[in-house]
């Protein structure tokens, strides 16, 4: 459907051909980010606008709708104080989108007055009555906003700021890497040398990440490389799985190339050379060949903002699996190692949102299902307990209870209603989590990073 006549320029919004999750045409409204042109036809490269970056791609002019281009806006000029200064008009969209986890509570009494006892009621599976349980009021009321959340903040080590993207930066740049057994489709742009970007396949040795431009230049690697496991210690080990920890100051090659790696397929971080600063957790699986890397998550040796995760990854060969889970699990039971409550560098990702989420809701209602009456009385529990016993931070137990939207208001009182179909789908869920941490299995003592100086 492209005219030759017409010249397409990077700004450029029309509609492009591409393939739904139900494999038929579609045609979403798509931003030219950039044109090229080798022996044969011109190439575009496009975003399509509300749709994650990780579906960019190249597409030839015949998937483009050019009765519906668009041109970019000129530049508009506005006064400054030395003069005019040109502001680009081509729209771009606003990627500091913050991350709601909240849910908008229902009807509570006005801030500064004394909140009501919160209660919860859990129906029982094929029967109608119900057990409530009473949650005394507490610490738990103690929050500005009555005890619901706000957004949460977008300042973190590893927040990126995207105020500074270019062109560059906003395409993919690498086109493939063979990692181990597995050839890897990246969906974002990492600062890989430049030298780099424009080979067919990046290979990477799979136990110390090193990058190499050739399969015969891996071969010679590997022949030198005396790794068959991430550097660091293994602190954990349950059949085939493996966790290392890894010091971002004593082994700063493998943490650098970790993190160009995970750039790959993570938007939302900026990459820091400076790895001093953070412990890296890097889940493997063995075989009679070495340790191959699953995932990984990073976290300050010191947060001021309670994050026990910086970034979180599973790479894309085993995602759907049930690691995502087994990584933010095996963070939290970390924190409950070091007594502290943690939680996720925001923003998250769209699938870590969705991990975490599952992974919180599962946990709780593993506790709320779980709570016996004792001595005839209704069984009690705050939420404090609830996030001492989890070591989920109370601000993420809370939004949890929200975005299931359990949470009632009711004759001056908190209600949270467990249906049936809340705990038989709960029921289901745990019977296909197979993979979980065996505290047994963890072999870790916490430092106090505060006493090292400059770690």
């Amino acid at each position: 459907m492209a005219d030759s006549s017409v010249e397409i320029i990077e700004g450029c919004r029309l509609p492009v051909l591409r393939k739904n999750q139900e494999n038929e045409d579609e045609w979403p409204l798509a931003e030219i980010l950039s044109v090229k042109d080798p022996p044969g036809r011109k190439l575009y490269y496009v975003h399509y606008i509300d749709f994650n970056k990780r579906l960019d791609e190249w597409v030839t002019p015949d998937r483009l709708d050019l009765k519906k281009l668009q041109f970019p806006k000129k530049e508009a000029k506005t006064p400054t104080k030395n003069g005019l200064s040109s502001v680009p008009g081509s729209p771009e969209r606003d990627v500091r989108k913050s991350l709601d986890l909240c849910v908008p509570a229902a009807s509570a009494p006005s801030r500064g007055k004394t909140l009501p006892t919160p209660m919860v009621k859990v129906f029982q599976n094929n029967d109608p009555r119900c057990s409530t349980i009473y949650m005394p009021p507490g610490e738990d009321s103690q929050d500005s906003s009555d005890g619901i959340p706000s957004a949460p903040r977008m300042t973190g080590s590893l927040v990126s700021d995207r105020s500074h993207d270019d062109i560059v930066t906003r395409m993919k740049n690498i086109e493939c890497i063979e990692l181990g057994r597995h050839r890897l489709k990246p969906w974002y742009f990492s600062p890989y040398p430049q030298e780099l970007t424009g080979l067919p396949i990046l290979y990477l040795c799979e136990y110390c990440l090193k990058y190499l431009k050739s399969l015969k230049c891996l071969q010679r690697h590997l022949t030198k490389c005396n790794l068959r496991h991430p550097p660091g210690n293994e602190i954990y080990r349950k059949g085939t799985i493996s966790f290392f920890e890894i010091d971002g100051r004593k082994n700063k090659s493998y943490s650098q190339n970790l993190c160009l790696l995970a750039k790959c397929f993570l938007d939302h971080k900026t990459l820091y050379y400076d790895t001093d600063p953070f412990l890296f957790y890097v889940m493997t699986e063995y075989d009679s060949k070495g340790f191959h890397i699953v995932g990984y998550f990073s976290k300050e040796k010191e947060s001021t903002e309670d994050y026990n995760v910086a970034c979180i990854l599973t790479l894309p060969p085993y995602q759907r699996r049930g690691y995502g889970k087994l990584l933010i699990e095996f963070s939290y039971e970390l924190s409950k190692v070091e007594g502290k409550t943690g939680t996720p560098e925001k923003p998250l990702s769209d699938l870590g949102l969705l991990s975490y989420r599952s992974y919180w809701t599962q946990t709780i209602l593993e506790i709320l299902m779980n709570l016996e009456p004792e001595d005839g009385e209704r069984p009690q529990i705050t939420i404090n307990e609830i996030s001492e016993i989890t070591s989920v931070k109370k601000e993420d137990v809370i939004s949890t209870l929200q975005y299931l939207n359990l949470i009632n208001y009711y004759k001056g009182q908190y209600i949270l209603t467990l249906s049936e179909d809340i705990v038989e789908g709960h029921e289901r869920a745990m019977q296909k989590r197979h993979l979980r941490i065996d505290s047994k299995c963890l072999h870790f003592t916490p430092k106090d990073w505060s006493k090292r100086g400059k770690w």
